[in-house]
């Protein structure tokens, strides 16, 4: 659900103009799967649904590095799963063809036909504005059970700043699980929409661990979103 919800309005809603759901609608309705998904399973996984967002969280020392691969692994699978859903239901409609399927991309690819470098400097700066979303938001300084908002809230913001730049990944999982279906060259790109958000995450959980938050452990803290 967590990648169906945002990549469904992208295929299947915004697709269809009249349906009038259009570019804010797509930003909304990725930052309401993350809201959402948040308050239904962040007491069980801790509700990150993005590798980006795992790596943070361990270089934070808000999540234990053993759990990162496992955690990896099934965000992937999640992926591929609500692609293939979405596969199946879009191709449903006579004459319909995947096109860009909602992949990233820069250059060709990219909406507005932006370059790499501009590209890589998006993912990586709204990555790490991200994470410091996430960590503030789920300190325990802060008021608690409002992180999902924030978080949410977010993410949508970061999609209405960077749909037209890579169509907004900030998430490698996300990424990856619609770029197999996508009829673009959207596989050779993948490259950047994993390393820019690893390391626009790394550096957002740098600044929030030494600069804004150095007395912050994995003991003192509680579960986390995105």
């Amino acid at each position: 659900m967590a990648r169906f919800g945002g990549c469904g309005a992208a295929v299947l809603a915004a697709a269809f103009p009249d349906l009038g759901i259009g570019f804010v609608g797509v930003a909304l309705a990725f930052g309401l799967t993350v809201l959402t998904m948040a308050y239904a399973v962040g007491g069980i996984s801790g509700g990150h649904f993005n590798p980006a967002v795992s790596l943070g969280l361990a270089v934070a020392n808000r999540f234990a590095w053993k759990d990162l691969l496992p955690y990896w692994g099934a965000q992937l699978i999640g992926a591929f799963c609500a692609a293939g859903t979405l596969f199946v239901i879009a191709s449903g409609v006579a004459d319909w063809t995947p096109g860009g399927f909602a992949s990233n991309g820069f250059g060709d690819l990219s909406p507005g036909g932006y370059s790499m470098q501009a590209a890589l400097v998006a993912e990586i700066v709204l990555t790490a504005a991200f994470l410091v979303i996430i960590l503030g938001s789920t300190s325990d300084k802060v008021p608690g059970g409002f992180a999902p908002i924030s978080i949410g809230l977010g993410l949508t913001l970061i999609h209405l700043i960077s749909i037209p730049v890579t169509n907004t990944s900030v998430n490698p999982a996300r990424s990856t699980g619609v770029a197999f279906y996508a009829e673009t060259g959207a596989v050779g790109q993948l490259w950047l929409f994993w390393l820019a958000p690893l390391v626009g995450a790394a550096i957002g959980a740098v600044i929030w661990r030494y600069l804004l938050s150095p007395d912050e452990t994995l003991a003192n803290i509680g579960g986390d979103a995105g």
